[in-house]
C-alpha cells in the first residue's frame, strides 16, 4: 500500500473521534513510530510504498486507535518536558499543561539547591504526591542533578510504571539521583496525620509538587471517550460532594513534610482556583497564589510554608 493512501484512509477513520487536524497528527505520529517516516514523506514521495511486513503492525495499531484508545498507549510512550516516558493504562498520559507545573517547581528547586550548595547543606529534596507515571518526579530529578526525589502513589500499577522508566543512561551522564517511589494512600495518611517512614526519614522537603485527581464525577459528560474509557479513573475523579479532598490532604502533607520556607506547587480544577487558594490560606501557608495556564485558565496554586 502507498503511504499516502494509508494516511488518507486512516485520517478519515479517526476524524469522527478527533477532528481532521488532530486525526492527521495522530496518524503521522503512528507512521513515524512504526515506519520511521517524517510527516512530509507522503507529500514529497507520493510513490512511497509501505513494506509488506509493516502493514499488519499498522493495521493492528489502527484497530486500537479506532476503538478510541489514546495513541500514547498504542505506541507505549508519551513525551513530557523533553523526556520520553513509558505509559500504559495504569497511568494518566502526561498533559502539556503539567509541564508548566514542572517548570515552576524546577525554577524554585534550582534556586534552593544553589543556596544550599553555597552553604554546604544537603541537596534539594522533592516530594511528588500522586506521582502516576513519575513524569514530574523523573523530570525534576533529571533536570536537577543531585536532587533527592520521592514519588507517592496509591496505585501499585502506576508505581511499577514509574519505577520502570528507562533513564539509566541519563542518570549516568548527568549524575542525577534515581527517584524513590513509595506506595501510600495520600488521603488516609493525611486523615491520620502520619506519613510513611521513608518520607519522614528523607525530609524535610524543599519542594512539594502534585497533580492529584481533581475532575468532578459530574464532569464526565464533557470528557472524550479516549479519556473516559482508557485512562485510570482513580487518577482522575473526585466526588462532587468533596472536590477539594486531595488539596486538604496536601495541606496536611505540606505541614508535616515541608521545610520552613519550603514551596508547594499543585495543579487544580479550573473551576476552583479561589477556593483552593483559600483552603491553603486558612491552613496557615504564606505567599498563596493562583496561576493561570497558557489558555488563561486557573490551573495551578502555589504557596510557601
Amino acid at each position: 500500500m502507498l503511504l499516502k493512501d494509508f494516511i488518507s484512509g486512516a485520517v478519515r477513520g479517526l476524524e469522527p473521534l478527533y477532528g481532521p487536524q488532530e486525526a492527521k497528527s495522530i496518524v503521522l505520529m503512528l507512521c513515524e513510530a512504526c515506519l520511521g517516516t517524517k510527516g512530509y514523506v507522503h507529500v514529497i514521495e507520493p510513490g512511497y510504498e509501505i513494506a509488506s511486513g509493516k502493514q499488519p503492525e499498522l493495521d493492528a495499531a489502527m484497530r486500537r486507535l479506532l476503538s478510541g484508545e489514546p495513541v500514547q498507549y498504542v505506541l507505549g510512550h508519551a513525551w513530557f518536558a523533553g523526556f520520553t516516558f513509558m505509559v500504559d493504562s495504569s497511568v494518566l498520559i502526561p498533559r502539556p499543561e503539567t509541564e508548566m507545573l514542572y517548570r515552576m517547581a524546577l525554577e524554585t528547586l534550582n534556586m534552593k539547591m544553589m543556596l544550599k550548595g553555597a552553604s554546604g547543606r544537603r541537596a534539594g529534596r522533592v516530594l511528588d504526591l500522586c506521582t502516576g507515571s513519575g513524569c514530574l518526579a523523573w523530570s525534576l530529578a533529571l533536570s536537577c542533578p543531585g536532587a533527592e526525589v520521592i514519588g507517592i502513589d496509591i496505585s501499585a500499577g502506576a508505581l511499577r510504571t514509574a519505577g520502570s522508566q528507562d533513564f539509566g543512561g541519563l542518570l549516568e551522564d548527568t549524575g542525577a539521583v534515581r527517584p524513590v517511589f513509595v506506595q501510600a494512600d495520600v488521603l488516609s495518611l493525611a486523615e491520620a496525620g502520619s506519613l510513611p517512614e521513608t518520607v519522614v526519614r528523607s525530609g524535610p522537603f524543599d519542594i512539594l509538587v502534585s497533580n492529584p485527581p481533581y475532575v468532578r464525577e459530574s464532569e464526565k459528560a464533557r470528557m472524550r471517550k479516549n479519556v473516559l474509557d482508557f485512562e485510570p479513573a482513580v487518577a482522575l475523579f473526585v466526588p462532587d460532594a468533596d472536590p477539594l479532598e486531595f488539596y486538604r490532604a496536601i495541606a496536611v502533607w505540606a505541614r508535616l513534610a515541608l521545610a520552613d520556607d519550603g514551596a508547594c506547587f499543585v495543579e487544580i480544577n479550573e473551576e476552583f482556583g479561589p477556593q483552593t487558594a483559600s483552603l491553603f490560606l486558612e491552613a496557615g501557608f504564606r505567599n498563596v497564589g493562583v496561576i493561570m495556564d497558557l489558555c488563561g485558565k486557573n490551573r495551578f496554586v502555589k504557596f510557601t510554608k
